[in-house]
């Protein structure tokens, strides 16, 4: 016999086990003994100790911790399967909560109600004396919004043992990845199965007429955490991002001008919705410089100037602002993952190509979000994180892409499932239109928020019964499954 090997560098778990189990007399037993202590140790080792590996062994590891990633963790955790999920940023979240979606929501709402004591107060009876706002405490309480929810998402790892790596993932093997940590060290890990989940990052402007600095030219990420409200704010695109931010800003007394390349303000909306807010925007006070480009700019100490140029005139005109709001779209963030180098392909636009399944061109390695086609919606990524957890065990897990709805967090808002009417047009669908303003609602017209409209456009065909009540939330959950030829889209 051997004698024992020493058990410096074990957990003592796995140390208690083999002290217990060396004191047998056959080898046979030392063998099981030696095999026992190797499947301990493999995970269970003090940071920076591998005894008899120096990887990790994992069912899945998922890079990216935002709401594909996450969610993808949780569920394979829930599924019994051994998970890890790597997030770069240090919390958990991804752009959605720490610097998209839920910040901005948080800021709308403090304007809003701004908006409404000055506004409607006054005309519902209540009177403020010497009203005012905030910036810092507005920052504030979007700031304990998003920690709270960040700290919620690892309270949900713990409670479904998925392990958290804070640092930058990369492959170095088809199934190995080199764990860069936030604090300086290094990790490895081995896994079966790779979910990429590592989202979008700001896309510049074709040409970069305007380098982004956040402190004068900014991105959403800049927008969100502005230490004063600017007199002047050019807003450049005119989609969800750049129109939810303008109105923060325009809430608090921001004069907004907004210059769009397209020929209308949110060009992917229903033509009817997109005129409708245009109207309501410009009655609040926003301009816009609609069929306009970016061509050229200059950066002061503070404040900057745009040069935007008219698409048919060419005719250029200056413009001048305390801040100037980039937000003209997001690509997909892989330039520190090394996937290509080990197989993954790629298409033209930079996103991960992927199968029906959200396999990618590695049978073991499967891609969802803002890193994949289609649109790049929070809860579409956590779709696709439940339906790829189920692919690897065999489940068939299903994306129905045509009943994602949408909303943007304007006030009116504005909310949508399925296709444009312009879209039924285009593909020559036989539809019909259902068409009712808010201001015939007698409980919109007490509130006196009557602004908006809601629209039904259903399959002319098989005249299928999509109802649509004022709860519009209802309306999602009842009828998403329905045929995918039609849409349904209200401003309230």
């Amino acid at each position: 016999r051997r004698p024992p090997r020493s058990t410096q560098g074990v957990s003592s778990a796995a140390s208690d086990v083999y002290k217990r189990q060396v004191s047998t007399q056959s080898t046979w037993g030392y063998c099981l003994n030696r095999k026992m202590i190797r499947a301990l140790t493999r995970v269970t080792g003090p940071q920076g100790t591998r005894l008899f590996s120096a990887a990790r062994d994992y069912d899945l590891a998922v890079i990216g911790g935002g709401p594909g990633g996450y969610v993808a963790a949780i569920k394979a955790g829930q599924k019994g399967l051994k998970t890890i999920c790597i997030e770069k940023r240090g919390s958990l979240g991804g752009t959605c909560l720490n610097v998209g979606c839920i910040p901005s929501k948080a800021l709308l709402n403090a304007t809003n109600s701004y908006k409404h004591a000055k506004h409607l107060y006054p005309k519902l009876g209540i009177k403020i004396e010497k009203l005012g706002y905030d910036i810092k405490q507005i920052m504030k309480q979007k700031e304990e919004a998003v920690f709270g929810l960040t700290k919620g998402i690892e309270t949900l790892f713990k409670k479904n043992k998925v392990d958290y790596a804070k640092g930058t993932g990369s492959f170095c093997a088809k199934n190995e990845i080199d764990i860069k940590l936030n604090d300086g060290k290094q990790d490895k890990i081995r896994a079966k199965n790779i979910i990429i989940a590592t989202g979008s990052d700001v896309a510049p402007l074709p040409g970069e007429p305007l380098k982004i600095d956040e402190k004068i030219v900014v991105s959403s990420t800049g927008a969100l955490s502005l230490k004063e409200v600017p007199k002047k704010m050019i807003v450049i695109g005119a989609g969800v991002i750049g129109m939810e931010l303008g109105s923060v800003y325009q809430g608090l007394g921001t004069e907004v001008t907004v210059v769009e390349f397209m020929d209308k303000i949110m060009p992917f909306t229903d033509g009817e919705v997109s005129t409708y807010m245009q109207k309501f925007f410009t009655k609040e006070g926003f301009k816009f410089m609609l069929g306009h480009k970016v061509v050229g700019g200059s950066v002061g100490s503070n404040s900057a100037k745009v040069i935007i140029e008219n698409n048919k005139t060419k005719e250029k005109k200056e413009l001048e602002a305390d801040i100037v709001l980039v937000a003209t779209g997001r690509r997909p963030y892989t330039s520190e993952l090394k996937a290509a180098d080990f197989g993954v392909k790629m298409d033209k636009a930079g996103r991960i190509e992927i199968n029906d399944h959200l396999q990618t061109s590695l049978p073991n390695v499967w891609a969802i979000g803002d890193v994949v086609k289609g649109a790049m919606l929070a809860h579409k990524a956590e779709e696709e994180g439940i339906a790829a957890v189920e692919n690897i065990l065999g489940e068939k897990g299903h994306v129905n892409y045509n009943a994602i709805p949408g909303v943007i967090y304007t006030h009116p808002e504005i909310a949508f499932v399925g296709k444009t009417e312009e879209e039924l047009k285009q593909e020559k669908v036989a539809y019909t239109k259902g068409f009712f303003p808010m201001i015939g609602n007698s409980r919109a017209r007490a509130m006196h928020d009557a602004d908006g409209f809601i629209k039904v456009l259903a399959d002319k065909k098989n005249r299928q019964n999509i109802g649509c009540p004022y709860d519009f939330t209802c309306c999602w959950r009842s009828n998403c499954r329905s045929s995918t030829r039609y849409g349904i889209w209200s401003i309230f």
